[in-house]
């Protein structure tokens, strides 16, 4: 059975987005999208056709890499520190969740 298509639009990983919509969205162009893939800041879904398809969550990696270019960083250095800030938010929360389970009891 498919999902309601507002669960769909409302996951921030579902590739709802077109490179073209993408890329209009985000004030920029559909080589500057290829370009964070390439550099491997974001990884879009594939249609079946092999299009290209973003996430809401995948467009603020590169709105925010947009801002960093537009501010003079280059782009792989851009898309390196977003990499690395993502990592370190994610273990931050990892971190917080295992904190709030307590100490693991051993056996």
């Amino acid at each position: 059975m498919g999902q309601n298509p507002d669960d769909m639009f409302g996951d921030e990983d579902y590739p709802a987005y077109t490179i073209g919509r993408a890329a209009e969205m985000l004030g920029t162009s559909q080589d500057f999208l290829r370009r964070l893939d390439e550099a491997k800041l974001i990884d879009p879904h594939r249609s079946g056709g092999g299009h290209r398809r973003y996430s809401r969550y995948q467009l603020r990696l590169a709105a925010r890499a947009r801002e960093m270019v537009d501010q003079g960083t280059a782009l792989e250095a851009a898309c390196r520190i977003i990499i690395l800030e993502d990592q370190l938010e994610e273990a931050l929360r990892q971190n917080e969740n295992q904190q709030r389970r307590g100490p693991r009891q051993h056996d």
